[in-house]
């Protein structure tokens, strides 16, 4: 390994997702599988399902992990509550508003589109004005933490409107879980998903989700079958409920790996959980002016994700050079742009395990060396 990070053993992953991992979560890893029909793997489905609605602060019963990474909460949480012909508002401002908008398309919803600019968030005011516009409006989904601009979206005001109503609301929470603040119950959220590769710092490979009973309400009551077996939440809900009736078989020791993850975020804390992403972040942008770069997001006009860190590529410096520099003379990874941002911008994850200010130190001294 050729950086000085002695608490990880490969690559210092300060990109966008996956991260490192901690000691206890590869442990966890290397267990002995058990069966996904074992009465004491069963227990453990127990333990996630409770520690998940602490993390999401939700009481849902219906709470659990989709086998697959953080898109597949996505086409769990669209297809079970998409039905041909409904109305769907999608709120997108980067690449995960993209997706929505794709596969709300594919479901044969009647999609309609609110955007605005990469690198900007949404006015929740002018959001509740489009979705008073809208008498037929099933569900209105939107992005927590754009991952491909570095944005923050403020979405408390929106569910709280969306409460007293009949529409669906949806959020893809995927790098903002147990990284910022996320009341599901108190902002009237009725599905939320997420992934196991970001704040969490497990491996990817699951996707936490939850449901309240406004959304399972929907659910019960679609006239059409769920297009996806596999996402098939009726069924499903029998293998992590009381019946334990057999879906399909279970990534057991992924499994074992977000239990022990939840674990050590519950000990952390959350409220000191969200604090340290916080002061790293700060840490972050106080290097990050003083080697003379700035960040993708206008911080006085709009939040920026303290876990997510997009910062704008000087002129006449080559993207991919630098971050093959990066990983090939220093094993340390860092993302680039999508979309209209490739060649424009780095991405800088700063989540979970690896939100630490001796591997931001780390960064930014071989960062020099290119940079200055």
């Amino acid at each position: 390994m050729k950086n000085n990070i002695e608490t990880i053993d490969g690559k210092l992953l300060m990109g966008p997702g996956p991260t490192n991992i901690d000691r206890r979560i590869k442990s966890a890893l290397s267990r002995e599988p058990l069966s996904h029909l074992d009465p004491d793997f069963f227990s453990i489905l127990d333990n996630i399902s409770s520690s998940l609605r602490r993390v999401f602060k939700t009481n849902n019963k219906v709470t659990f992990a989709v086998s697959g990474t953080g898109s597949s909460g996505m086409e769990m949480a669209m297809t079970n509550l998409i039905e041909p012909g409904d109305e769907v508002l999608v709120l997108k401002n980067g690449e995960f508003g993209n997706r929505m908008e794709n596969l709300a398309q594919r479901l044969k919803a009647k999609v309609s589109v609110m955007s605005t600019k990469w690198g900007e968030s949404f006015e929740q005011s002018l959001v509740i004005e489009k979705i008073k516009s809208m008498p037929n409006l099933k569900l209105v989904s939107v992005v927590h933490a754009e991952t491909s601009t570095g944005v923050l979206q403020e979405i408390d005001l929106i569910g709280k409107y969306l409460k007293s109503t009949d529409i669906i609301f949806l959020v893809d929470a995927v790098t903002s879980l147990t990284g910022v603040n996320l009341e599901v119950d108190e902002w009237g959220i009725d599905s939320c998903f997420s992934g196991s590769q970001k704040c969490l710092s497990v491996p990817p490979g699951l996707a936490p989700i939850t449901f309240n009973e406004k959304a399972l309400l929907k659910v019960k009551n679609r006239k059409n079958l769920n297009s996806s077996w596999y996402f098939d939440l009726k069924m499903l809900i029998n293998y992590w409920g009381e019946e334990r009736v057999y879906h399909h078989t279970a990534p057991v020791n992924m499994l074992f790996a977000l239990n022990e993850g939840l674990s050590i975020c519950l000990q952390e804390g959350l409220e000191k959980r969200f604090e340290r992403h916080k002061s790293n972040s700060e840490y972050f942008m106080t290097l990050l002016k003083q080697v003379g770069l700035k960040s993708f997001v206008d911080e006085e006009k709009f939040k920026a994700l303290p876990v997510l860190k997009s910062v704008i590529i000087p002129k006449g410096m080559n993207d991919k050079e630098l971050r093959s520099k990066m990983l090939i003379n220093h094993d340390i990874e860092i993302g680039g742009g999508l979309g209209p941002t490739k060649g424009q911008i780095w991405r800088f994850g700063l989540m979970g395990f690896n939100s630490k200010k001796e591997f931001i130190d780390e960064l930014f001294r071989k960062l020099a060396l290119y940079i200055n």
